[in-house]
C-alpha cells in the first residue's frame, strides 16, 4: 500500500533559485529568491509584518533539495493562506473560529472511565479556568457527545478575545492550532503563553492519548498525529513572530 502510495505522488516541481533571502521595505520583510521577491500562489508579494517570520519562512525556502516539497513547508502553507485567504476575509475567519467556541473539544467529558475522565479534568481544566478567569467566559460541560449548548456570554467572551488577533498571519495561525485540535480554548490559551506547544497538543489527544495505553499503538494513527504535530507547531511558530 506504501509503495502505491508513493507511486501516486504528484510531480513535484524543480528547485528554480539557489539562495532564499529576506529584504526589508516600507516596514515589511520580503522573501526574495536569488534577489527577486517571491510570490504566494494568487500572485502577491510573499510579505510579512516581522523578521523573524521571514526568516523562518526562507529557512524552509533554503531547505528545499532539488525539487519544491510543499509538503516540508508548513510555515510556507500558513503565511500563503493568511495572505491569499485570510487578510481578504478576516471576519468570515473569525466567526468560523467563534463557532468552535459553541462545542469546544474540552467541554465534553467521558463519565468513565475514571482514569481517562481524571486525565480530561487535569488537562482540560486548567484551560477552562483560565478563560473564565481572564475572560469571563463560564463554559458548560456535558458528558459523552450529546451537543450542549453553552451560554452567550461565554462565547461571546472568547468572540471578543479572537477579534483582538488582528494580525492576519497570527489569524490564520489561531486556526490552523484551532482546526488541528478540536478546540479554539486550548489555541489561544496557547497563543497567550498558558500552557506550552508540546502541552497543548497533548491536550488536544488526551483521548487518543488513553486508547493506546489501553489497545496498543497504531502505526497509521500515530503518522497521521505527528504530521499534524508538525503542522500544529509550525502554526504555534507563525503566531509567536507575527505577534512579536
Amino acid at each position: 500500500m506504501r509503495a502505491a502510495q508513493a507511486g501516486m505522488k504528484p510531480t513535484l516541481p524543480k528547485r528554480f533559485y539557489k539562495e532564499a533571502g529576506v529584504e526589508e521595505r516600507d516596514g515589511l520583510f520580503f522573501l526574495t529568491l536569488d534577489g527577486r521577491t517571491a510570490k504566494t500562489p494568487s500572485k502577491q508579494a510573499l510579505a510579512v509584518p516581522t523578521r523573524g517570520l521571514a526568516e523562518a519562512l526562507a529557512e524552509e525556502w533554503q531547505g528545499q533539495g532539488g525539487e519544491i516539497d510543499p509538503a516540508t513547508m508548513p510555515i510556507a502553507r500558513i503565511v500563503n493562506s493568511a495572505i491569499d485567504g485570510v487578510a481578504p476575509r478576516q471576519a468570515e475567519v473569525v466567526d468560523d473560529l467563534v463557532r468552535y467556541a459553541g462545542s469546544d473539544l474540552v467541554c465534553y467529558r467521558a463519565g468513565e472511565p475514571e482514569r481517562l475522565a481524571r486525565s480530561q479534568d487535569d488537562a482540560w481544566g486548567p484551560v477552562l479556568d483560565w478563560a473564565k478567569d481572564v475572560h469571563g467566559a463560564r463554559f458548560t460541560l456535558g458528558e459523552g457527545v450529546m451537543h450542549v449548548t453553552q451560554p452567550d456570554g461565554a462565547v461571546a467572551a472568547i468572540r471578543g478575545a479572537i477579534e483582538e488577533v488582528r494580525s492576519p498571519f497570527a489569524l490564520a495561525a489561531l486556526h490552523v492550532m484551532t482546526t488541528l485540535s478540536g478546540s479554539v480554548l486550548i489555541a489561544l490559551a496557547h497563543a497567550a503563553q498558558q500552557m506550552n506547544v508540546d502541552q497543548a497538543w497533548a491536550a488536544a489527544h488526551v483521548d487518543e492519548l488513553y486508547q493506546e495505553t489501553v489497545w496498543g499503538e497504531d502505526y497509521e494513527a500515530m503518522e497521521r498525529r505527528r504530521r499534524r504535530e508538525v503542522d500544529f507547531k509550525a502554526a504555534s511558530t507563525v503566531y509567536r513572530l507575527a505577534m512579536q
